[in-house]
């Protein structure tokens, strides 16, 4: 990638300022939607800037054309036009008129990734790391040491996905407390909240969330999946007290830990009851997984049109070539509407169920977007199944949700407004 990059800016720089452009269009026409995320990713890297085309054939981008943004696209058959720039400034006036929801975002800086997950196996993959590697976006691994020495700085994205900020190794006790796997976390774990100076692996992980609060408001961009987004919360509203039964953490569960609870210090959920049994696979009530009757025929949940001259940002987090989207399961499957804050924005709902999927929000000068689900391509996806094959994938709607996100902290802040 870094090679591409280089070679990018040689040639781009050579260019006369008359150049043809290219559109990689994302609608039904493109041939690998998710690939064409790491294409403009690859132009952004080189230094130089894309548009954004909200709306517009799916969310399409344009950049300028050299001869080697267009192998990169056959090599990675990603679909693409070249078209003369009058040709391109009519499509932009065409987004520019006032009757059309449209609008055009210019990427300009491609943002620096880094991906929260232990560095040790895991008996789980993670979407997006499997979605940035097939999309060849480069990213970094951190977990809680580089979270806790200030390494976030240095990045402009951070994604977590399968992670218990509780301190109860997941709630995977009752299934899995015999399995190697589930003994040598629990050891790994405490070692390292040892080693960082917590007494308690729950200390250990409400001091990485704090941190990564703290990131967000200082205008960092958060993106999480599946149980990351209910714990992380539950964490922060917890910090005054103990919610870990002593399997947990040695010692026992504060009696009166719900009325503790500090609703105030969370990023989307409010008034929530906790599960404090360890024998059910489950945080609170949060998560609708064990309370939901939709059977898997009629498992969809919709996206929202927003308004793209008005509301840029949700507009580009829902940039797809579908609007209705196949449902998938997780430890953290969709979220109850009615312990949503008024601030959060839904941005995707199973209507009949009132259930929320896919969720926005700020906070201080960065923002988080929160996605139910574990894997959008595996309906019900287990622990020790194998990663899913994006190859099988490369126009998938669900998958296309998180590269939206990839990609928004590269856009031009003065249009960022909500």
């Amino acid at each position: 990638m870094r090679i591409i990059a280089a070679i990018l800016i040689v040639i781009i720089s050579a260019l006369p300022s008359a150049a043809m452009k290219i559109l990689i269009p994302m609608d039904e026409s493109q041939t690998n939607h998710l690939k064409a995320y790491g294409v403009t990713y690859s132009v952004l890297e080189a230094g130089f800037t894309a548009e954004w085309l909200l709306n517009y054939r799916g969310g399409s981008f344009l950049t300028d054309y050299t001869d080697q943004i267009a192998t990169i696209c056959r090599v990675r058959n990603v679909s693409f036009q070249q078209i003369p720039d009058a040709a391109a400034d009519n499509i932009l006036a065409q987004i520019s008129r006032n009757d059309v929801n449209m609008e055009h975002i210019k990427l300009e800086k491609a943002p620096r990734i880094a991906v929260y997950a232990p560095k040790t196996y895991k008996p789980w993959d993670d979407a997006v790391m499997l979605v940035l590697t097939y999309a060849e976006i480069p990213y970094t691994v951190v977990y809680d040491e580089e979270i806790l020495t200030g390494e976030l700085s240095k990045y402009d994205w951070l994604h977590v996905h399968h992670e218990d900020f509780t301190g109860q190794f997941g709630k995977f006790y009752a299934s899995y407390k015999n399995v190697p796997w589930y003994k040598n976390q629990v050891i790994e774990f405490n070692a390292l909240a040892q080693k960082m100076g917590y007494t308690k692996v729950s200390k250990l992980k409400l001091a990485v969330a704090k941190t990564i609060k703290q990131f967000v408001g200082n205008g960092g961009f958060m993106f999480a999946m599946c149980s990351a987004t209910d714990s992380f919360d539950i964490a922060l509203a917890a910090e005054n007290t103990d919610i870990c039964q002593s399997m947990f953490d040695g010692d026992p569960i504060d009696p009166n830990c719900q009325s503790k609870l500090d609703f105030d210090a969370t990023f989307a959920f409010k008034n929530f009851k906790l599960e404090l049994n360890p024998n059910v696979y489950e945080y609170s009530d949060i998560d609708a997984t064990n309370s939901r009757r939709v059977q898997k025929d009629n498992d969809i949940f919709t996206l929202f049109e927003f308004s793209a001259k008005w509301d840029p940002v949700p507009t580009m987090l829902c940039q797809n070539h579908e609007n209705i989207i196949d449902g998938f399961m997780g430890q953290t499957t969709s979220y109850r509407k009615e312990v949503l804050k008024s601030s959060v924005l839904i941005m995707g709902e199973n209507k009949a169920a009132n259930e929320a999927r896919y969720i926005h929000g700020e906070f201080g000068k960065g923002t988080w977007t929160w996605y139910g689900g574990h894997d959008p391509e595996d309906y019900l996806h287990y622990v020790g199944d194998p990663p899913t094959d994006l190859d099988l994938h490369p126009n998938s709607p669900g998958y296309r949700l998180i590269l939206n996100n990839v990609l928004f902290p590269a856009a031009k802040k003065k249009k960022m407004k909500t």
